[in-house]
């Protein structure tokens, strides 16, 4: 994707993470199983969810304030199967230091959110799960799924395209995200994901990201064949636990 097509709060964004470089030394990581977690929901009877620790965002206003670790609690009190935590600090006021703590503090598997673009930031902080964006990765997604991999990472591929998809599959991805948000215009449209998710094979586990914020969305998502859903602001915006409960228990 060319950087002239990309919204400039994208551009900066990358800007960003290309100035920030890498880590001290080389990762390596015990994950805690993605899969299993997600195995484990299915058998309760829960939508399995992987909420976003998001304490702000360029889509979204204002910022939530209050500890992490008290916030990643209550979502995995409210049934969450995994955690997301922003790494970025420029433009979604996350930190290494946060993840570490939330790690620290919960017991299931969590994710990275970044925009990883070299080698070298897979080794700023050791997660379970890293994210790999298609998009910005081009012809380097399949040697830095291998890199992730070699380190231990568990990795979601985020695409937004079928043939962003198609690629991911290709690449051996086990773990595709679906982004419903464009990040040329940062819009959000839930039709992306049933566009897009017939382009996937059946040994891949598809993730409906962004743009879920009520239970019909949660199963208008699931009918199009999403295995697992990442939500962020739906969550964030009020009582964490009660907001996650209603969405894992969408089912109901």
């Amino acid at each position: 994707m060319n950087a002239d097509e990309m919204a400039p709060e994208v551009r900066s964004i990358l800007a960003a993470a290309r100035d920030r470089g890498g880590g001290d030394g080389r990762v390596s990581v015990d994950p805690r199983s993605l899969a299993d977690a997600f195995a484990s929901a299915e058998r309760d009877g829960r939508v399995p969810l992987i909420a976003e620790v998001k304490p702000t965002s360029p889509t979204t206003d204002g910022e939530r304030r209050g500890d992490p670790v008290d916030l990643a609690r209550e979502m995995v009190a409210g049934g969450a199967v995994a955690l997301s935590v922003l790494t970025e600090p420029d433009h979604f006021g996350g930190s290494v230091e946060t993840l570490e703590r939330v790690r620290a503090a919960i017991d299931v598997p969590v994710l990275r959110k970044d925009f990883v673009l070299d080698e070298a930031a897979l080794d700023v902080a050791e997660a379970d799960v890293v994210l790999l964006i298609a998009r910005f990765l081009g012809d380097d997604l399949e040697p830095m799924l291998a890199a992730a991999r070699e380190r231990g990472f568990q990795v979601l591929v985020e695409t937004h395209t079928r043939a962003e998809l198609e690629r991911a599959v290709a690449a051996g991805a086990e773990f595709v995200g679906v982004n419903n948000r464009d990040l040329a215009e940062l819009e959000v449209d839930l039709d992306t994901f049933e566009t897009v998710a017939p382009a996937a094979s059946e040994s891949v586990t598809l993730i409906a990201e962004s743009g879920i914020h009520t239970i019909d969305d949660v199963r208008r998502m699931r009918t199009a064949g999403a295995d697992a859903l990442l939500v962020g602001s739906a969550i964030m915006d009020g009582d964490v636990e009660q907001n996650t409960h209603r969405l894992t228990h969408a089912r109901d």
